[in-house]
């Protein structure tokens, strides 16, 4: 089984991952989902963490052996970010939505010099318009990010063009693709429902339930 799929499947046995066809979710954004994804529960489960901590490390020095610095975006990427640093003796920082309120008014937490070369580490990958503000602060501040690492992606194709328009380059653990493949296997969904589910990968917004039913309000912010 490829690390993709291994992954995808423990994310669903602990529930990080759920699929729910007949009462998709809705996110902040409004779009229906019948795929939820919350990788905090991973840090419930120590053998799972573990195996992201060094996923996540081997994808660093696979990808970005000259990286200088991990930076975690912020708050669900921070504990990520900080195994895999501490993993690789690396530096690590962190970046919030927003400068801070009061104090020294830091949207960059830590120390970061001028040139140094960042990797990001993201949780979940969904517009990526949130993960790239992350790039846009860290270059701004005159960091040279070199790309970024997560745990999952959707694969939406506004994410794809996003990260390819702001030359940033993306590996994740797993994907959705995985997903759908793991989520079959297990019976979780049926052969029937992949082009109903790959209909949603390729337009979240204009996508609508097949089944009539009440829906589950989760905020999931993009």
């Amino acid at each position: 089984m490829s690390t993709q799929k291994h992954f995808a499947e423990k994310l669903l046995q602990i529930k990080a991952l759920q699929i729910n066809l007949q009462k998709p979710y809705v996110w902040a954004s409004g779009w229906q989902s019948p795929v939820y994804c919350d990788n905090r529960k991973v840090l419930s489960y120590p053998h799972v963490r573990d195996f992201v901590k060094s996923e996540l490390a081997n994808m660093v020095l696979e990808h970005f052996p000259d990286a200088e610095v991990i930076a975690g975006v912020a708050t669900a990427g921070i504990p990520h970010g900080v195994m895999a640093a501490d993993l690789l003796k690396l530096p690590f920082i962190y970046v919030r939505s927003k400068p801070k309120e009061h104090g020294m008014g830091n949207q960059i937490e830590g120390v970061l010099e001028k040139g140094q070369k960042v990797v990001v580490i993201e949780d979940l990958i969904s517009t990526g318009k949130s993960s790239l503000q992350v790039v846009d602060v860290l270059r701004a501040e005159g960091a040279e990010v070199v790309g970024m690492c997560g745990l999952f992606t959707y694969g939406f194709p506004v994410a794809d063009e996003a990260f390819e328009k702001a030359m940033v380059p993306l590996h994740t653990i797993s994907n959705y693709a995985a997903l759908m493949e793991v989520a079959e296997d297990m019976k979780l969904v049926q052969p029937e429902h992949q082009p109903v589910l790959q209909g949603w990968r390729l337009d979240p917004g204009n996508w609508k339930p097949p089944f009539p039913a009440e829906n589950h309000s989760l905020k999931n912010s993009l």
